[in-house]
């Protein structure tokens, strides 16, 4: 840390300096821990519409199609089992996204007084908003499962892999939004309508198969399609087995967060004057 006890009138002063790989893993578990106490567990009402929001959302949409448009299921699947096993991470997706793009407001005050990796404040707000929901998406399947749904749980062992290449993913994207938000104060309120636009654009509510063939390789161009997919091939028929796309998939994963780490840091020094 810089010593600030004495200096000569005129001089300037720079912010104590964090660093060091031991004092940043600490202060990232100190953030991540202040993420889930001040936003999730630090109130009833917190933790409850965590868990209750992506329910709800699963209710409305299941009385929608069921009762109103008379869809009972896809491809010998219920509708229920077959959103439930999507929706809930677009909506984990959805809400890291958000938080995120404003994390770095949330430590201005931090941000001008101490000199530490910025990218900290994402990453922390990223880990919380996933681990959480990846918790509620575990109970989900439990209880879908409880009431006779044929929820594969071996393929679980897809899934986690899934969840970390998607928070890698998100991380890169996150770093490139919350970055530009510092100087483009919109891009929060932007943020929102596009990512309704993709909900819709990728195959949640309904299956791959029902878009027009000609459609099918523009909707390719979103990498949550080939999540969505990913996941149905393991929590709804079991397949285990790995294929070329996946090792593509993980390769676009790292280009987003490379990418969006480099204009991360590219812009980082500029804070101070913005925050």
């Amino acid at each position: 840390m810089a010593d600030l006890t004495q200096h000569p009138v005129g001089t300037t002063v720079r912010a104590p300096v964090v660093n060091g790989t031991a004092r940043n893993r600490a202060l990232l578990a100190n953030f991540f821990k202040r993420e889930l106490t001040t936003r999730y567990l630090g109130s009833a009402t917190g933790l409850a519409w965590a868990l209750v929001h992506p329910l709800a959302l699963l209710a409305v949409y299941y009385f929608v199609f069921t009762s109103i448009f008379r869809v009972a299921g896809f491809g010998g699947t219920s509708f229920l089992l077959f959103v439930a096993v999507a929706l809930w991470p677009w909506l984990a997706a959805q809400e890291a996204l958000q938080r995120a793009t404003v994390s770095l407001a949330n430590y201005a005050g931090l941000i001008r007084k101490v000199a530490f990796p910025h990218e900290l404040a994402v990453y922390a707000s990223i880990a919380a908003t996933l681990t959480l929901q990846f918790a509620g998406y575990l109970a989900v399947l439990v209880v879908v499962a409880a009431f006779g749904q044929p929820v594969r749980f071996q393929g679980l062992l897809i899934v986690v892999p899934l969840w970390l290449m998607l928070a890698l993913a998100l991380t890169g994207v996150a770093l490139f939004l919350a970055a530009l938000q510092v100087f483009i104060r919109d891009v929060e309120h932007v943020l929102m309508p596009v990512l309704m636009i993709t909900m819709y654009l990728t195959p949640i509510l309904y299956p791959l198969t029902l878009v027009p063939e000609a459609v099918r390789p523009w909707l390719a161009a979103n990498p949550f399609v080939w999540l969505v997919e990913r996941l149905r091939e393991a929590l709804l028929d079991g397949r285990l087995a790995l294929h070329w796309g996946d090792a593509v998939a993980l390769g676009v994963a790292l280009a987003l967060f490379l990418g969006g780490r480099w204009v991360f840091r590219r812009l980082s020094p500029h804070f101070e004057d913005f925050l």
